[in-house]
């Protein structure tokens, strides 16, 4: 097979992974670990994460009703507090390797689960708290040929037509994509369309399996 596209998630992949974070902000509220990842995995689809994504709540909606879906498991955690940590370190070997793909030819986009900024100090779609990381994440995503974000596309991951828009934007068929992401939920319908998908655990991880499905090196 001849890949002309490689699609990236952002959080996660380009960045350090946001559930590192979040097992931080659990420690130190005393919750249970992965709290937040069961919060989020409650009712998947209409949850206030998933309101949140599809940019059908606000941002103070967001705060109230997660933490209803928190204190109905137990436990007290505002929405806030979630948002204040979710964006992750940019791996710089990441950043390279678009650009090492971009140098070579490919076609190199961006899906991303994201949500509206402007409210509660959110900045633009990697979902940054500083002007500073604002700007190093607009760099990044300027190097995409497209971007499709939840936020603004009013569909989210793993919604198979997320997937199937970013090929109709790029002109490809999607046997002719790679598509990374570190969500397992994610690169399933990724996969069932024909895509060549790969989990992302780590960077190194994530390079060397790119690397071996193209046949060349990677930074």
């Amino acid at each position: 097979m001849t890949y002309t596209t490689v699609i990236f998630d952002f959080g996660g992949v380009i960045t350090a992974s946001p559930f590192e974070a979040f097992n931080k902000l659990e420690a130190e509220r005393g919750l249970p670990h992965d709290f937040v990842r069961r919060v989020n995995s409650s009712d998947p689809d209409d949850n206030a994460w998933a309101k949140f994504e599809r940019a059908e709540i606000d941002a103070a909606t967001f705060d109230t009703l997660f933490a209803e879906e928190a204190r109905a498991l137990g436990h007290e955690l505002e929405g806030e507090a979630v948002l204040a940590v979710i964006a992750g370190a940019v791996r710089p070997a990441m950043v390279a390797t678009l650009d090492t793909l971009k140098d070579r030819g490919f076609t190199i986009a961006c899906i991303t689960n994201n949500v509206p900024g402007g409210k509660m100090g959110i900045r633009g779609a990697g979902m940054t708290r500083s002007a500073e990381a604002a700007i190093e994440v607009a760099d990044i995503m300027a190097r995409f040929d497209h971007v499709i974000e939840s936020s603004k596309a009013g569909v989210r991951k793993p919604d198979p037509r997320i997937y199937q828009m970013m090929c109709e934007k790029l002109g490809v068929e999607p046997a002719e994509c790679i598509y990374l992401d570190d969500l397992g939920i994610n690169c399933k319908p990724a996969s069932q369309l024909g895509m060549h998908a790969i989990k992302v655990t780590s960077g190194e991880q994530a390079l060397g399996d790119l690397s071996a499905v193209l046949g060349m090196e990677l930074p």
